[in-house]
């Protein structure tokens, strides 16, 4: 099966009790689009019916004043979907209706179902027929197979038969039903705006339309929210132990967001940094980030060290989906139109470039020898704030399988090596969970193989699906 196949990075967001439901589900997904930008879709109710609006793109080009029109309503859910490997599928775009027993049914998914092929299979078998690939829509099935009296059990059992990460919302007539997965891997938080109940990924999408945040909703909760207002259901699902994936705060979470307890992933972000700077010191002249994930850190590392930091390096910020490449090869293109170094700031100086991550390599080699060479820097020092990505992840981020990950089979100086950076130092593990909150709560399975949720046969098995 091709990449696209079950892998869900996503950003959702709903709410219930506003006359402007779509207007504002459009803006809360506009701050989200760092969690998607392949399609997004919006899902209205009237209370007597769904209404549908979705599409390949972003948001702010699906979206007008036309389409938003068609989404009536005082009730919406909406999700971004990230581009992966593999393609775009326009099936695959969420949210999903459809009809059952008990009326129609909307679903938004942020996660990864690891045994969504075992229950894909077992559906079928059923009867049940596909229309996408997404693992989102097996939940769809699994709540229209049940013999539950109620949405809300018919969801509990469904729940019950899936293994892996989820932040779900569920839209039907006259409610909003937002379920976070017992391990809470992803981040989904409860917030309020003139009187009406907003849920999403993020805190940053509350921020955009006066949303004021409450609180996380718990692993394991679901809330349901109707004309009776909002009730909570505690522990409908329960696992032995939390995992928040550690990568929110490494990349994927927007800064200005606070996740996981209401802690800001810039403030995490920047005392990675500091501990870098701490850990691996080194003389220089220069600090710069990779934008835009590696900024705080580069700040805090800064900071940390007082040396000066710039923005040697320039982001492109209105990069389309598809690229002109010149017939003329340009080396490095595809790093250069997303980043130009800035060769004043750069010429002849000792430059330490601060990154979040490095996945399989190649891109830290571009940027690398297109700082000493287009930049004109005399030394390059790679700095990077999380540990080595040794392993995939199968509970939402999008990483490579692991013979891809170049930490997987080569050591810190076989990857200075390859990056030609002068020197290269990652964040330590005792580091990383010393400037977390509550580290025991986290998953780290990408830095040490110590996946927490169980997946059905051998790894190698589960990454074919991906």
């Amino acid at each position: 099966m091709k990449a696209d196949k079950f892998r869900e990075e996503c950003g959702v967001f709903g709410i219930f009790g506003h006359p402007e439901a779509a207007n504002l589900t459009y803006l809360g997904l506009y701050a989200l689009q760092h969690r998607g930008q392949e399609s997004a879709g919006i899902c209205s109710s009237d209370q007597k019916q769904l209404h549908l609006e979705k599409s390949i793109g972003l948001v702010a080009d699906i979206f007008n004043e036309k389409r938003l029109k068609r989404l009536p309503g005082y009730m919406a859910i909406g999700h971004n979907r990230y581009s992966t490997a593999g393609g775009s599928n326009p099936k695959n775009v969420q949210p999903i209706v459809a009809n059952y027993s008990l009326g129609q049914l909307a679903i938004a998914h942020n996660g990864n179902l690891v045994n969504a092929f075992e229950l894909r299979k077992s559906l079928e078998e059923e009867g049940a027929i596909f229309q996408s690939t997404s693992d989102s829509e097996v939940f769809i099935h699994l709540v229209a197979h049940s013999k539950a009296d109620d949405l809300k059990e018919r969801i509990v059992s469904a729940l019950a038969r899936v293994n892996g990460s989820y932040s779900l919302l569920f839209l039907t007539e006259k409610k909003l039903i937002a379920v976070r997965d017992p391990y809470g891997v992803r981040p989904l938080s409860l917030g309020q705006v003139d009187g009406a109940y907003v849920v999403g990924s993020e805190t940053c999408a509350f921020d955009l339309i006066g949303a004021t945040y409450i609180r996380d909703i718990e692993p394991g909760e679901m809330l349901v929210i109707d004309a009776n207002g909002l009730t909570s259901y505690k522990s409908v699902v329960t696992a032995p132990r939390k995992a928040f994936c550690i990568f929110e705060y490494i990349y994927f979470a927007r800064p200005d967001s606070y996740i996981f307890g209401g802690h800001n992933v810039n403030a995490v972000r920047k005392l990675f940094g500091r501990q870098l700077a701490t850990e691996n010191p080194v003389d220089a002249d220069l600090i710069i980030p990779v934008p835009d994930s590696g900024v705080p850190s580069a700040i805090g590392y800064s900071e940390q060290s007082g040396i000066p930091f710039e923005f040697g390096l320039i982001r492109n910020h209105y990069i389309g989906r598809t690229f002109i490449e010149p017939k003329q090869s340009i080396r490095h293109f595809g790093v250069k139109i997303k980043l130009n170094p800035v060769r004043e700031l750069l010429e002849g100086k000792r430059v330490i470039v601060v990154d979040d991550s490095i996945v399989r390599g190649t891109t830290s080699k571009k940027i690398v020898k297109m700082i000493r060479e287009q930049g004109g820097a005399r030394e390059v020092h790679m700095k990077i704030s999380s540990p080595p990505t040794v392993g995939p992840c199968f509970y939402g981020i999008d990483t490579p399988t692991r013979h891809e990950l170049i930490a997987s089979s080569h050591n810190v100086e076989e990857i200075r090596r390859y990056t030609t950076a002068d020197t290269l130092a990652y964040l330590s593990m005792e580091g990383l969970f010393k400037n977390i909150p509550d580290p025991e709560n986290f998953c780290s399975a990408c830095f040490d193989n110590n996946y927490p949720i169980d997946f059905p046969g051998q790894e190698s098995q589960l990454e074919l699906l991906f």
